[in-house]
């Protein structure tokens, strides 16, 4: 495994054989570029492993024993790659015919560009937003990530194109991050290493969204996230910069939980008001929490 390819394709998978087998057809057959691909299975119990070994043998498998998270995952495979660009892809999603093409021709244009995006759409055609030009806080420590080039601030982790040597130079994901929120450390860190962030429109992907977390439960997928979020605050921003979006969250978070309680009875479908009273109410517990394991010394 010493001569470089295309491209290295890395996919982490859990618990979703019913959809694997679709993001692998979508690849496995396309000859326009020379590429290896990687499936991490972080511990799946519904027969991935198995199902992977016996119908794809060229995929490259790396069996968890238990849930390593996304960004380890992805950077155990990442230290076998030999592709001249890293291709990240989630299982729920399904490359349309030519992406590679777009992607390769795309970065190979663009040297100034160290990690780009592809156009993500549901599998009825409508478009997903698919990158942002703002970071998490970014209203309140604007003076702290300014002078990066580029407007992209960061692309969805979903699917995306990398340079390796850029991303072995940084030593890949940040495996502080276990969930969410590595997407955008990576393409900060990107942009600090003076390149911008891409957004490729002729590379199309069809992304199902949210599969890998199915079974969790509304109210842990919002603290996951709050986590995430407040990890990338206490990496890339000052202190004082973290205690004003701490406040600003909490009194939203309790401001919000107040309104809420008091006018979901009037609503005619109090679906959309329970789900965001779920959100704030985990809002508050969660930063009350990392207060408090701030006042420990845990964090």
């Amino acid at each position: 495994m010493n001569d470089q390819v295309e491209i290295s394709i890395i996919i982490i998978s859990y618990n979703t054989r019913d959809l694997i087998a679709t993001c692998l057809d979508s690849i496995v057959g396309i000859n326009d570029c020379s590429k290896e691909i990687f499936v991490v299975d972080n511990a799946s119990t519904d027969g991935s492993v198995d199902f992977i070994r016996s119908n794809y043998p060229s995929v490259h498998l790396i069996h968890n024993e238990k849930n390593r998270g996304f960004a380890t995952a992805n950077n155990q495979a990442l230290q076998l790659s030999r592709g001249r660009y890293i291709v990240l892809l989630n299982p729920d999603g399904e490359f349309l015919p030519s992406t590679f093409g777009a992607m390769i021709s795309f970065m190979d244009a663009n040297p100034h560009i160290g990690l780009a995006g592809v156009k993500m759409i549901n599998p009825d055609g409508s478009p997903q937003e698919s990158y942002s030009h703002e970071y998490p806080g970014n209203k309140l420590a604007s003076h702290e990530i300014s002078r990066l080039k580029g407007s992209i601030a960061w692309v969805l982790g979903a699917s995306m194109i990398i340079r390796s040597d850029i991303m072995k130079n940084l030593g890949g994901f940040d495996e502080t991050f276990f969930i969410y929120g590595e997407d955008q450390d990576l393409c900060l860190r990107i942009r600090k290493a003076g390149y911008e962030i891409g957004y490729i429109d002729t590379a199309i992907i069809v992304h199902l969204g949210a599969q890998s977390e199915r079974e969790t439960t509304t109210a842990d997928v919002w603290r996951k996230k709050i986590i995430a979020e407040y990890t990338f605050y206490r990496k890339h921003y000052l202190p004082a910069t973290v205690e004003k979006i701490t406040r600003g969250d909490f009194m939203k978070a309790r401001w919000r939980i107040m309104t809420l309680s008091l006018l979901i009875p009037f609503y005619k479908d109090k679906s959309e008001a329970e789900e965001k009273l779920v959100k704030y109410r985990i809002t508050l517990q969660t930063i009350s929490q990392i207060r408090h394991d701030d006042s420990q010394g845990r964090i």
